[in-house]
């Protein structure tokens, strides 16, 4: 099995990324990471896009416009480390779905315009943390869920979080430990 891990974290002392390290602790396969800021990887410009539209049109899927949607389309688990900052994720995660979405590589559509997937992943696993409540996750993980459900066929998707741990009164170390638990809950469950 092939997992591709998407690491959005950028604090050092990262607990979001504390807790996909602990998730990905769990894995015995080969994990692939992406890190958006390190791989320079930023939102489509004009000439990015006519270039990634040429090599879609050419079906040119070896084009480097296009490395992260054919290893987002082949990857079997997908672990996405996002904290939820100012109501969604960081930005850096929309730019690296910008580049991942590309007609013909991870969705589809059919002769009546409805896409369908083409990645081979059956899971994708989105970690959390916030500082305070996620009121509407509909701003962050539903968006990513609504892809996986919509474009991308991934059938489960599941969110990881831990909420509340800049507020009066959380201890934080316990409210971490609480979902490594739901994590290792989350596992016993797949075997």
């Amino acid at each position: 099995m092939t997992v591709l891990f998407i690491d959005t974290c950028v604090r050092e002392e990262s607990r979001t990324k504390r807790l996909a390290d602990y998730f990905l602790k769990h894995i015995n396969d080969e994990i692939s990471v992406i890190r958006p800021l390190d791989e320079g990887i930023s939102g489509l410009d004009r000439e990015t896009l006519n270039i990634r539209d040429k090599a879609l049109a050419e079906k040119d899927f070896t084009h480097p416009v296009l490395q992260y949607a054919v290893q987002f389309a082949k990857a079997d688990m997908i672990v996405i480390a996002a904290p939820y900052w100012d109501l969604s994720f960081p930005a850096q995660l929309k730019d690296y779905i910008e580049r991942v979405n590309a007609v013909g590589v991870t969705f589809d559509y059919d002769e009546k315009g409805m896409p369908f997937g083409k990645c081979q992943a059956k899971k994708l696993v989105y970690i959390t943390t916030a500082g305070g409540y996620i009121q509407d996750p509909s701003f962050g993980y539903g968006y990513i869920q609504a892809l996986c459900r919509n474009f991308y066929h991934i059938p489960e998707t599941v969110m990881l979080a831990a909420e509340a741990l800049d507020l009066p009164g959380t201890d934080i170390e316990e409210t971490l430990q609480k979902t490594m638990k739901n994590m290792d809950e989350w596992f016993a469950e797949q075997a």
